[in-house]
């Protein structure tokens, strides 16, 4: 459910297989070194495996490896089966796409009377996202139902009209899965496995839930300061249709297969579903074009897990990965794996060579570059060497491997730098799990934050604890003359003033405005991080 940026012709069949498997597991094996992926990938052309691979510890506390049987929440991936089952209840003459969603709900709010099931398919309906209200986090531990869900949101206005733009809303599956439930009779999990799971040999795959005995159950884990965390727990009724489903690699082969093979839906229908109406989003899955090739796909992110699913119409072949420790490493390998199945090279950031780039051409690449209205990439040039900072993140180093081209470590990422005719820097153009974005650059300077003293007693007024959300506060304490900075599960890191109310990070892009109430109280303070305002109520 939750959503970061900083993500040949094979004339023989059998020897391609064979080069491409050893070169497949090194590349997956490079992603989970220390623990940064765990989980299960699988390749297939038409219904055959090409190569499947597990890595890591399906349960880290008793040194449980994984195996290819390992079931793994698939978070958002869930769209596309609520999406099926919605077009199948159309052919079955239950509902139409075309109707409003309170012909089947009556309880909508007034004010989302013109919302249509299309709309919640393609996330055109402005419905806002339960997932990004503050107290989202308190529902997410009990046994909500999507009625209890809509409850807590139904007072909210619609983010823009309906079918007006694209905007990504878990509600809106969450009211897709409902209507399953009305329409059909059944719950959403029985609709599922009747419809879906037993007609096409689904036998590892269902609603998650905790209670459940499910024999071969990956635990989720999450990266912690000092290593790794068992994930915060979520009832799983929460998600429901957008977000609630398990599955295994072998299972999701069976379904792309199932799916895309006409087995399932007529071919109106399926043309229906992968057709997209913005945004390059069709009905629960995107639709997108890397390197000629057209890819439908879709990832999924829950407390502990991470999915990618990705099939390639034309030549009938799908990829895989499963992850039970959240990160950016499953999209990375989905690419990777992606483009070796194609008989692309994939180079490692361990096998890049680092070249000798004179510190007067790096000085040509320093400045602002925007990637998109909310996000820019800083670059810097630090101790002989550049750095990229994205909006609200840490600077990390890049190094050249050609006078234009840099790549990261932390990350399978790389920076190449563009210039015009005459030899000036235009833009940046920045590479990460198979995509590539344009990033036009804005500023020729990095202007740095300057820090100013402010007095001690100032300093002493912003000691407290901060609700950014329920269950997450931001703490501020004082050493000395030192304000640090603290949000729950995170590392220290101190603040620096630029005037006697705000404040900015170094360790991260992000600043802090402490604010006050008519008395001169600190009320709250807001956190600007990444284009995004947090407010965090000040604790008694």
């Amino acid at each position: 459910m939750n959503s970061r940026m900083w993500l040949v012709w094979l004339v023989s069949a059998v020897v391609a297989c064979a080069q491409d498997t050893a070169r497949m597991d090194a590349v997956a094996k490079a992603q989970a070194a220390g623990d940064r992926y765990m989980g299960n990938v699988l390749v297939a052309r038409d219904g055959v495996t090409l190569f499947s691979g597990s890595y890591g510890w399906a349960n880290l506390e008793w040194k449980v490896p994984h195996t290819p049987a390992s079931k793994f929440r698939i978070g958002s991936v869930t769209k596309q089966f609520t999406a099926a089952a919605i077009l199948l209840l159309e052919e079955r003459g239950k509902l139409k796409v075309e109707d409003p969603v309170s012909k089947y709900i009556p309880t909508m709010p007034e004010a989302w009377k013109a919302v249509t099931v299309h709309q919640l398919l393609s996330h055109t309906s402005g419905v806002p996202s339960f997932t990004d209200q503050p107290d989202f986090k308190k529902w997410a531990l009990l046994p909500e139902t999507p009625a209890q869900t809509l409850a807590h949101i139904r007072d909210l206005p619609l983010d823009f009209a309906p079918g007006e733009k694209f905007k990504y809303s878990n509600t809106g599956f969450t009211l897709l899965g409902w209507i399953i439930e009305l329409v059909s009779g059944q719950t959403y999990e029985a609709f599922l496995r009747e419809n879906l799971f037993t007609p096409l040999g689904m036998s590892d795959s269902g609603y998650d839930t905790s209670a459940t005995i499910l024999p071969q159950r990956a635990a989720g884990y999450v990266p912690g300061p000092a290593g790794l965390n068992n994930a915060p727990y979520v009832d799983m009724h929460v998600p429901h249709g957008a977000g609630a489903l398990y599955s295994t690699t072998g299972d999701l082969v069976k379904w792309t297969q199932g799916l895309f093979g006409g087995k399932l839906l007529s071919a109106a229908s399926l043309e229906k579903m992968i057709t997209p109406v913005k945004s390059g989003y069709a009905y629960g899955l995107g639709i997108m074009t890397v390197k000629d090739r057209k890819v439908i796909q879709h990832g999924g992110g829950i407390e502990g897990f991470n999915a990618q699913l990705a099939h390639y119409p034309d030549s009938k072949t799908t990829v895989v990965v499963l992850a039970n420790v959240n990160g950016p490493a499953f999209g990375e390998l989905a690419a990777q794996l992606g483009a070796l199945a194609f008989g692309e090279s994939v180079t490692l950031s361990a096998e890049r060579k680092v070249v000798e780039v004179p510190a007067a051409t790096l000085q040509r690449y320093v400045g602002v570059y925007q990637l998109n209205p909310r996000i820019t990439n800083t670059v810097r040039l630090t101790d002989g060497g550049l750095t990229v900072q994205l909006s609200g993140q840490a600077a990390y180093p890049i190094f050249p491997e050609s006078e234009t081209k840099f790549f990261l470590k932390v990350v399978d990422a790389q920076v190449e730098f563009v210039a015009d005719g005459q030899g000036k820097v235009t833009h940046l153009l920045q590479t990460q799990g198979g995509r590539t974005q344009k990033a036009e650059r804005i500023s020729d300077a990095v202007v740095e934050r300057k820090a100013v003293l402010v007095p001690q007693a100032t300093l002493e007024r912003y000691v407290g604890s901060y609700e950014l959300k329920p269950g997450f506060d931001l703490v501020i304490r004082l050493e000395g003359n030192q304000l640090i900075s603290q949000a729950t599960g995170q590392g220290p890191a101190p603040i620096f003033p630029e005037s006697e109310r705000a404040f900015f990070l170094k360790v991260v892009d992000a600043q802090i405005e402490f604010v006050t109430d008519a008395a001169g109280a600190v009320s709250h303070l807001v956190l600007h991080q990444g284009g995004r305002d947090i407010k965090g109520m000040r604790k008694p």
